[in-house]
This record gives structure tokens, C-alpha cells and sequence, in this order.
């Protein structure tokens, strides 16, 4: 998992992709606390999870794979 440890915090290292799932977003490095809380004022997003699977995120990943 050395990849994934790269793109998180470092108190969230060791942590399982299923803990990783379920941690707060401000997990991943360079999401601040702020981000965090506008990320849950705008769309409801708390976790990881939460963010990952947004169908306003997945839609705009998809136009932009799209338009590569």
C-alpha cells in the first residue's frame, strides 16, 4: 500500500484502504481542515468514501476522461 500511504497524511499511513475509505477527507495530504468543511457545507461529503464516489465529482472525472 506504499502508493496510497504517499497520498495520505501521515497519522493515516498504516491505515487499511477500508479505514482509508472511512476517514474524514482532510485524510488525504494537501485537504485542510477548511476544505474539509466546505466539502461538507457544499455537498454533504464527510469521508473519503464520501468524496469518491459523488456523482457530481464521478460525472465531471467522466466528461474530462472523455474529452482526453
Amino acid at each position: 500500500m506504499g502508493d496510497i500511504a504517499s497520498k495520505v497524511d501521515k497519522a493515516f499511513e498504516a491505515s487499511s484502504l477500508s479505514e482509508l475509505a472511512d476517514a474524514p477527507v482532510d485524510a488525504l495530504q494537501g485537504v485542510s481542515a477548511g476544505d474539509a468543511e466546505h466539502l461538507k457545507a457544499a455537498f454533504n461529503i464527510k469521508t473519503v468514501r464520501d468524496l469518491g464516489t459523488n456523482k457530481y465529482f464521478l460525472w465531471a472525472q467522466a466528461i474530462a476522461k472523455l474529452a482526453e
